[in-house]
């Protein structure tokens, strides 16, 4: 018998042992695509905000149109200053309607009055726009509010860590509890076989083609587990992703391009194929005494 048929052989004469096999690598790699595909979106966004320096200033209400156009001068007065752009009350309201447009109850409870009108700047040069909050944070006359990006940032670096962290946990818990899994029931498949394996021997079997399949077993944990997992994920993922990306606009959140999807198909498969032979080699060198 090949060493293939001796494969599924194994597996199909322990098929609550081959379930358990593969429904814990599947969700090992359900988490790993899962953490793959969040920890990319947070990247891109750190990315954009790192890249894309830029500070809000909130206006007082009853401002004069000369006052804030003094304040538009002051603002272009600063080095590498590459946009200013100034938000109206009115402009406010209809980028908040464009926001909200698909929830008619918030959209009845603003009106312009209530929204500030703000300049948004952005510069070349980080360090003009921390000139310009160490100026205009004091000038509480006319500024109700001061969003710096650099705060955001920060913010976002430090929730990125977090998720980071907890996802890197998880993923080595599973990875961890799968290659107890596999280690223990290939041993488990080994210790049941062990008559027919001395047979084997006896016949002129080599070590190596005896131990193969077992080999191969792991192998086919990894790989069905993995794909299964993608199977789930991937569509999920292409389901969501438009609203995911539209939250996050203009960042790009989810790529769900052919290459990415093979990218992600193929690291995923690799490190549970690798994790799932790594078990069963060490099983087989720890149970395999024929």
């Amino acid at each position: 018998m090949s060493a293939k048929k001796t494969t599924w052989h194994h597996i199909r004469r322990s098929p609550l042992q081959s379930m358990a096999a593969l429904i814990i690598v599947f969700f090992t790699a359900l988490l790993f695509i899962l953490f793959y595909l969040v920890s990319s979106g947070l990247s891109k966004t750190l990315t954009y905000f790192e890249t894309k320096p830029e500070i809000t200033i909130f206006l007082k209400d009853g401002l004069s149109k000369d006052l804030v156009q003094s304040v538009q001068n002051d603002l272009s007065l600063y080095p590498d200053i590459r946009e200013i752009r100034f938000i109206s009350k009115e402009k406010a309201l209809d980028i908040y309607q464009d926001q909200n447009k698909d929830n008619p109850l918030l959209l009845e409870m603003v009106t312009s009055d209530i929204l500030p009108a703000s300049f948004e700047v952005s510069a070349n040069n980080p360090q003009t726009l921390e000139q310009i909050e160490n100026d205009f944070k004091t000038r509480s006359d006319i500024v109700d509010e001061l969003i710096y990006q650099k705060d955001v940032v920060a913010n976002l670096l430090v929730w990125t860590q977090r998720i980071r962290f907890s996802a890197l946990i998880f993923v080595s818990l599973f990875s961890f509890v799968s290659f107890l899994v596999i280690f223990t029931i290939i041993g488990m498949k080994i210790t049941n076989r062990k008559d027919e394996i001395r047979i084997s021997r006896l016949l002129g079997a080599s070590r190596s083609f005896v131990k193969k399949p077992f080999l191969m077993e792991g192998i086919f944990y990894g790989l069905i587990g993995s794909l299964l997992a993608n199977l789930v994920v991937l569509p999920i993922a292409y389901l969501f992703k438009t609203d995911v990306n539209n939250f996050f606009q203009p960042i790009e959140f989810i790529n769900l391009d052919y290459i990415h999807i093979l990218q992600i198909i193929t690291v995923s498969s690799f490190l549970s194929i690798f994790l799932t032979y790594f078990a069963s080699i060490l099983s087989v060198k720890r149970y395999f005494k024929f």
